[in-house]
């Protein structure tokens, strides 16, 4: 996999960029242009060395015009080409006009796309819609899409497959199922969460020889999440100096959570977990892992006494919202300690709303939709704007999860891109608690122990994914895998 830059940005922002290189560097825009089509026919080259066939789908803007170009070059090394056109490419415009017309003045072959043409090619170049689609995708183009998902052969996107909002990650009604997206001068923040997993497929990058100082007026909207290797730990290191992590939860026949949320935190290197639970089965907790101190709390007292010891706190896995949770989640969220509120703690916090910058909230859409009183579709509708949001409202970190996972802090939004729908399962949200606490619990601030708590969760499940398959995955399966990534 290509190392991808790390600064993302909006549509709007990468139009910027495209002019200043154009206008203020010098670099014709036709020039860009055929840059892109060389990178994307080179990556064509490159994945599909056996293809004798091109189909290239192109649209009426300049995507079009690098879907010539293309075009071009695949009929100069002397594959079989044919462009399917959805507008007239005499109604083309400047760049992509002057693309069209080279491809034809070399006798490219140009049909006028049709429903129900049959097409034969070994891969097929979306080249139809680029960055600034901003309503949902109908008629002919929508036609168009539907074509290209069915046919068999694999799909390279141009710059962004067709019918995906640049900005959110969404597909505008429908959207293009690449194979591979190339992607051109600076990386679209919405390549990488939401639904773009489902049709981006591998992404690559081309900076186009644009010069690095461009990029320096513009502040990136995002940052893509990278793993940042965990200090050497000192030879005279014990279990005090590796942080405590304590949990609370596991209401009766809820101790799961709490269990799984301990062990994480204990894999990724804290030195003591405890767990703050009811008082009828605290005993029984610690059977499958001994390692685990299991405390019966049944008053804010109690817990006060627990929270003096340890580094960070998790409270929320199994809590459920009785008068015993409140009366914990309240003591816990009060105490001071770096926090990382998850499950029930979110439902008790969305139904009194307050704000505290020692935490970590960590919500999926459905979580998000209550701490912001909204419906999650709207969470969905712009994930962006709602870590923002969260983070805005309740202060400390946000980590909204889902495919492309955010996390919002108050000077930075970043995405990891680790993960798999292997993740759609039971218990997954609590080892993700106990991990990013568990780096808490060991000195990294609020931001990192999100941040990489979340890319080293979504990486073990990748691994474990890798070796057995993403369905019938289980959130225990990573334990092994944070170990070794930790390490």
């Amino acid at each position: 996999m290509q190392n991808l830059p790390i600064k993302l940005y909006r549509a709007a922002q990468v139009r910027e960029l495209d002019r200043i290189a154009i206008q203020e560097r010098g670099i014709p825009g036709f020039e860009l242009m055929s840059r892109a089509g060389h990178e994307v026919f080179q990556r064509l080259k490159k994945q599909w060395p056996h293809a004798r066939s091109v189909a290239v789908f192109c649209g009426s803007g300049n995507n079009a015009g690098d879907g010539y170009i293309i075009a071009r070059l695949a009929l100069d090394t002397g594959l079989k080409v044919c462009v399917y056109a959805v507008s007239e490419p005499e109604k083309l415009n400047g760049d992509a006009l002057l693309a069209y017309r080279k491809y034809s003045e070399a006798y490219g072959t140009v049909v006028p796309f049709q429903n129900e043409q049959t097409i034969n090619a070994d891969v097929l170049v979306d080249a139809l819609l680029g960055t600034g689609l901003d309503r949902p995708v109908t008629e002919l183009y929508a036609e168009a899409i539907q074509v290209i998902n069915a046919h068999p052969a694999p799909v390279v996107a141009v710059d962004i497959p067709s019918g995906l909002n640049a900005d959110t990650g969404n597909a505008m009604g429908c959207a293009v199922n690449a194979i591979c997206t190339v992607t051109f001068i600076g990386l679209k923040q919405g390549l990488f969460t939401g639904q773009a997993a489902e049709y981006c497929g591998e992404i690559y990058y081309a900076q186009l020889g644009v010069p690095d100082d461009v990029f320096a007026g513009l502040e990136a909207t995002a940052t893509r999440v990278v793993k940042v290797p965990l200090p050497r730990r000192h030879r005279y290191a014990h279990k005090g100096n590796c942080g405590h992590v304590l949990i609370v939860g596991g209401e009766l026949g809820y101790s799961g959570a709490a269990i799984m949320a301990g062990e994480a935190a204990l894999r990724v290197g804290s030195g003591l977990v405890s767990i703050a639970t009811r008082a009828g089965h605290a005993g029984l907790l610690n059977l499958k892992r001994p390692e685990l101190m299991c405390h019966g709390v049944e008053t804010p007292e109690q817990l006060s006494a627990l929270l003096d010891k340890v580094d960070a706190v998790v409270v929320g896995p199994g809590l459920r919202q009785t008068d015993w949770a409140k009366a914990l989640f309240h003591a816990a969220i009060s105490a001071g300690k770096p926090t990382v509120v998850d499950a029930d703690g979110l439902n008790l916090l969305a139904a009194a709303p307050t704000a505290k910058p020692h935490w970590i909230l960590t919500p999926h859409p459905g979580e998000a939709a209550r701490l912001l009183s909204c419906a999650t579709a709207a969470i969905q509708h712009d994930r962006f704007a709602a870590a923002l949001s969260l983070q805005a409202n309740y202060g400390g970190v946000a980590v909204l999860k889902g495919p492309g996972t955010l996390i919002a802090s108050e000077h930075q939004l970043a995405v990891s891109s680790t993960g798999n729908p292997g993740m759609a399962s039971g218990g997954m949200g609590d080892v993700l608690s106990g991990v990013i606490a568990g780096l808490l619990a060991q000195g990294l601030s609020l931001r990192d122990a999100a941040q990489q708590g979340v890319y080293l969760h979504g990486l073990a499940a990748d691994l474990a994914a890798e070796k057995d398959g993403e369905r019938g995955l289980l959130a225990s399966d990573l334990m092994p895998y944070l170990r070794q990534l930790v390490n």
